[in-house]
This record gives C-alpha cells, structure tokens and sequence, in this order.
C-alpha cells in the first residue's frame, strides 16, 4: 500500500473538532507539513490554544481515523502548534472588571441559578455592564434559564489573541461550558479538564468593560470554588439559602469557606430564597412552607447583611424554565423583589470596597 497526502486528508476530513463543529480540514487545523516515508506518516495540527479541552480527544480521533479509514499499520505521529497568545498570567484577567461577585450555597436545590440569573438581569436593567458565567461545568443551567440553549459562542480577533464571543440577551453578557457540550449527554470530566475549560471561558473570552461579573457556582466547597479562588480576585460572595434547617446548616459552611483565612473573601450577604410560598390567586397570604425566617436569623447569627428574602411564587419556576426569567419584567411583584436585591448588591459593594482592601488571589502552596 501507498500513502500519499490526499489519503491522510481524506480521512483527517471524517474527524469533527467539537471546538466548531466542523472536520479538522474545514476547520484549517492541518499544517502544510504533512510528511510520509513508507507506512509512516507525520504531520502537525494547529489548535486554538495550549489548553484547548479538545486537545486530546482530536488528536485520538485524527489517529484512530488513518487506522480505520486507510490502514492500522499506519504509523502516525501528531504534532500540535498553537494560534493565539499566551493568555494573561493569573492576577491580571479581567483588568476591565470592577466587581467580581460569586453567588453560592452549601447545597444544591436552593434556587442558587435563579438568583444568579435574576440578579444579572436586575444589576443591567439599573444601569450596569454585567457579566455572567455559569461555572458549574458538570450541570450547567444559565443557557437554559435565558432562552439561548442553540446559541453558539463563535471566536473574535482581539489584540492577536483568538477571544470567545460571550452570548449577550436582557444586557447580560453570559457564557457557560453548556454552549460547547451537548446538553443530553453527561459530562464526564475529571477535575484537572473541569478546570481547564472554567479557565478558558474566563482568560479566553471578550468580556469587555464590566461594572459586575456574577460567577454562578456550583452546589458545595469542590475544586471548581478553589480554582476560582486561584484565578481571580473575588469582591466578595453572595450566599443563597433556603430557611428550613439543613439548608441552613451548608449555608454556615459555605459562608466558613469564604471566610478562612487562608481565603478571606468578604461575605456581601444572604439571600434567603423560597421564603414563604405565595399562590397566584392569594397574593397577599404567606405560607411558610419551609420554616419561617431561617435566612433572616442566619444572616443575623453570622453578622452579614440579609439582601433580600425571595417568596417561592409559580411564576418564578416557569420563567426560569421558559428562557424568560422574572426580573425581565420588572413591573412584576418578583421582577420587583429582584431588583430590590440588585439595589442591596450595589449598596454591600460600594460599602465593601470603601471600607476593606481589595481581595487578593488565594496562592496554591506547594510542599
């Protein structure tokens, strides 16, 4: 058998780079150098960056296609090259961003992207550029909960370096791992690759000027909340709870986590979420479903300011659900409860950066 050029691109044209959907030929990955003596071939694909989280899996699939497609005793040896400039070193991403606020919980199931979402919405309907990133690698919910789930993100030239597009809709630039991924499949990623690509959507994307960046973050203290921690500079954290005791019992330890001293990002305040349920057809009746005031004691208890208490209404759970979340309308009773929020948020910064240093990057110790 005879290997020439036109044989390897052939095949290299049946491998899809999931970066843009497109084979590695369409997608101007192979160099011009491929080189052949005998049965063995080499040649060099060109990635969009060092730490592309493609990287590994194309170029498995680029052998396996000469394998399968021409012959497996083909030997092939991949080289890889790299397009844009280094990203910027930790401790200078994200220059044009003044506040950085991470909304978190100690547990799942509280209404953590809902509050994510309806703050964003509320901080760019009163005047502000607002950022939001969905961290949450392995469950991501923000392309969902704003109406965008077939948006894809596409690359723009920025200084020489190839930037992600973050989608933009209600004012709010967003940007979430579920926009490359396919929403029915799984993510099965060990941690370093999580990681890798959390870093990408924030060190690799055009996010401009903001005056907020709202980092929603998954359930718990995990390796996603220490490598945010490691990359960025944190203006301080909002915590969402529920008020029957278990949630109230992780919102302590999420709170904990933010406060250790090796961490030390200032706690903004709490949010107490699905406070009291509220029927559409009773909307001045209050029923405490979940205990009454748990948050509002919390907040008291671990002296940071309660932000706002947020009723469980119907409506709230088929916006998020519909792409059309509640502080759209702020003509609404919970359009209005989240822009209150918003108003609190603005006021617990401004505080927070008059009256405490700037928060420093958490440093990885090595032994």
């Amino acid at each position: 058998m005879t290997l020439y050029p036109n044989l390897i691109k052939d095949a290299l044209s049946k491998v899809t780079y999931a970066g843009t959907k497109k084979n590695l030929i369409e997608s101007e990955m192979l160099a011009d150098d491929i080189r052949i003596d005998g049965m063995k071939v080499e040649f060099t694909l060109i990635f969009p960056r060092e730490t592309d989280p493609f990287l590994k899996s194309t170029i498995k699939a680029a052998e396996a296609a000469i394998h399968f497609h021409i012959s497996k005793e083909v030997e092939v040896t991949i080289k890889t090259e790299f397009k844009s400039e280094p990203r910027p070193e930790v401790g200078k991403m994200l220059p044009n961003v003044k506040n950085i606020i991470a909304v978190s919980s100690g547990k799942g199931g509280v209404g953590k992207s809902t509050i994510s979402v309806n703050l964003a919405i509320s901080l760019a309907r009163l005047g502000y550029k607002v950022g939001l990133l969905d961290t949450d690698i392995f469950g991501p919910s923000i392309p969902k909960m704003f109406g965008v789930e077939d948006s894809r993100p596409y690359a723009v030239d920025k200084d020489g370096r190839e930037l992600i597009e973050p989608i933009e809709k209600y004012g709010v630039k967003l940007l979430s791992i579920g926009f490359f991924v396919n929403p029915d499949t799984a993510t099965l990623w060990r941690g370093g690759m999580a990681t890798s690509a959390l870093k990408q959507l924030i060190a690799d994307a055009d996010w401009g000027e903001l005056d907020y960046f709202i980092l929603d973050t998954p359930p718990g203290t995990s390796d996603i909340h220490l490598s945010l921690l490691q990359t960025l500079a944190i203006t301080g954290a909002v915590i969402v709870t529920t008020p029957q005791a278990v949630a109230l019992a992780d919102a302590r330890k999420g709170i904990d986590m933010y406060r250790n001293d090796k961490i030390n990002v200032p706690i903004l305040g709490l949010v107490e979420n699905m406070a009291w349920f509220t029927p559409a057809e009773l909307p001045e009746n209050k029923y405490y479903i979940f205990g009454k005031d748990g948050g509002k004691q919390l907040a008291a208890e671990m002296n940071c300011p309660l932000l706002a208490q947020i009723p469980l209404v119907q409506s709230i759970r088929e916006h998020g659900d519909n792409g059309v979340p509640s502080a759209a309308d702020i003509e609404t009773l919970t359009g209005q409860a989240f822009l209150g929020l918003a108003q609190a948020v603005v006021t617990v910064t401004n505080r927070r950066n008059e009256e405490q240093d700037p928060t420093k990057i958490v440093e990885v110790q090595h032994k």
